[in-house]
């Protein structure tokens, strides 16, 4: 389970502590390669699945580039990755077919932990529409839990996990934002009290700091390696390029 320390704590929603954002000189442009046939009738940004190690994956499982992003839904950095990156992963390099793209959640605080077990818990076909929607409404859907009063965050200690995870997200407007995203209340109630997705959540998390050893987010793994010092997109690409050649 998450500790209460990240729940309550979290609260404060320290946006800043993810990663400081870096520099670098943007990639050349250069073809992902040639394109691997997709299976009939679909395009490979639409084969998506759930992995073993806890991911959801875009693209042909079988790529010879795999990256994997480990990212928080209330980070800031994570939110500029996605605005920059997104679109052109999703149709230059996983469209080809050579590169495959899977999103890890690392959870920083409450409502991150809340919005990710949510997220996730509409299935792997849902997911990336729901994670645009929540880097996109980032600034709007977490400044509810910066309100949330003292009396109230402490009322969470009293409760039994799961149930003051949903109760955060209650006084945090959280239910009423998904239920205009297509995802009604009692859906919203089930997958915060289901204790797989949130055992799913927090096994990610441990996987990033006790397996990769990572300490901020976004970070990025590619065919296995952890890319040091790489958190923007002009860091990214290069590294994404080379490993096409």
């Amino acid at each position: 389970m998450m500790s209460r320390f990240l729940m309550i704590s979290g609260l404060a929603l320290a946006l800043a502590a993810c990663n400081d954002s870096k520099t670098a000189t943007p990639a050349a442009d250069a073809p992902a390669g040639p394109a691997v046939a997709a299976p009939a009738g679909q395009n490979w940004f639409d084969v998506v699945a759930a992995t073993p190690e806890g991911g959801i994956r875009m693209g042909n499982p079988d790529a010879k580039v795999k990256l994997v992003e480990f990212a928080s839904l209330t980070c800031p950095h994570c939110r500029e990755f996605h605005e920059a990156a997104s679109a052109t992963i999703k149709s230059k390099y996983v469209a080809s077919g050579n590169v495959s793209y899977e999103f890890r959640n690392f959870v920083l605080n409450g409502p991150d932990y809340a919005a990710t077990v949510l997220a996730r818990c509409q299935g792997p076909a849902a997911f990336f529409g729901l994670l645009d929607n929540f880097y996109a409404d980032q600034a709007g859907w977490t400044e509810p839990f910066s309100r949330i009063s003292k009396a109230d965050q402490q009322s969470f200690a009293n409760l039994p996990e799961d149930q003051a995870i949903r109760r955060m997200a209650e006084l945090g407007g959280l239910a009423d934002y998904v239920k205009l995203r297509g995802i009604p209340r009692a859906k919203f109630d089930q997958c915060l009290a289901d204790p797989e997705q949130v055992k799913a959540v927090n096994d990610l998390r441990n996987q990033a700091v006790n397996e990769y050893k990572l300490t901020g987010t976004p970070s990025f793994i590619i065919n296995g390696t952890v890319q040091e010092g790489v958190f923007t997109w002009a860091d990214l690409e290069p590294k994404l390029q080379a490993a096409l050649r």
